[in-house]
């Protein structure tokens, strides 16, 4: 047998012994406890990320998440900046931030009802999804509903803005041309589902963390049951 083929039947073996062992780990919990456990990792992460985002600076002072110009309005700024409206291209960035983080606390309400709403075939898929399983339950439960609550709130702070009623009305016609998204057409929708996808980042980042030390979290039950997904 030529060295590649006993190499990778080698890891086909262990890959196979260790779903086994896995599979047999998980067995030992009840369905009262897993659903206990993915409950308070869902809670847990979801509230983390909440409390980061939605503070001053959460966005504008993160770079993972900061909310900068839409690309074809950043295309645009030499041009803007010679027409002297280059400060105004900086209190929309900080205004559009400021809306994302204004906005980010509305979410508590759906993620937890998410939460609540968890099927045995959501814990399922968590407990076998791979380390993003917590945030794509979130982004399949909550994605939609998150953006349309968002919307309102945002483009209430980005319409004081002088800018964005500018850019609104250049992005809309562009939008009926197929130059831009339908997501980008507007300074509110561009924001509103910038923080929505910021926000299931930062979850992202929280369910790693709970993944790799289950037992920091501060809960027995989230110990137990990712400390037998590890």
């Amino acid at each position: 047998m030529k060295p590649w083929v006993k190499h990778s039947a080698s890891v086909i073996v262990v890959a196979c012994a260790s779903f086994q062992a896995h599979a047999a780990d998980l067995s030992k919990l009840s369905n009262q406890d897993a659903n206990a456990g993915l409950k308070a990792a869902l809670e847990t992460g979801a509230n983390a990320a909440l409390q980061k985002l939605g503070v001053a600076d959460g966005f504008l002072g993160n770079d993972k998440v900061k909310i900068p110009l839409p690309s074809m309005l950043e295309k645009a700024r030499p041009l803007l900046k010679l027409s002297g409206q280059s400060k105004q291209l900086d209190e929309l960035v900080v205004a559009m931030n400021r809306a994302a983080e204004s906005a980010v606390p509305m979410a508590k309400p759906l993620l937890m009802d998410a939460v609540k709403s968890m099927s045995v075939t959501d814990a399922k898929n968590i407990l076998s999804g791979g380390d993003t399983s917590v945030t794509n339950f979130f982004r399949e439960k909550t994605s939609v509903s998150l953006s349309a609550k968002f919307l309102p709130l945002v483009k209430g702070v980005t319409d004081k803005v002088g800018l964005s009623t500018k850019y609104n009305a250049v992005m809309g016609k562009a939008q009926k041309l197929g130059a831009v998204p339908e997501k980008e057409a507007t300074v509110e929708s561009y924001v509103s589902n910038r923080a929505v996808d910021a926000l299931y980042t930062m979850i992202a980042e929280e369910e790693k963390a709970i993944r790799q030390d289950p037992l920091a979290a501060g809960s027995k039950i989230i110990g137990k049951v990712f400390g037998l997904l590890k």
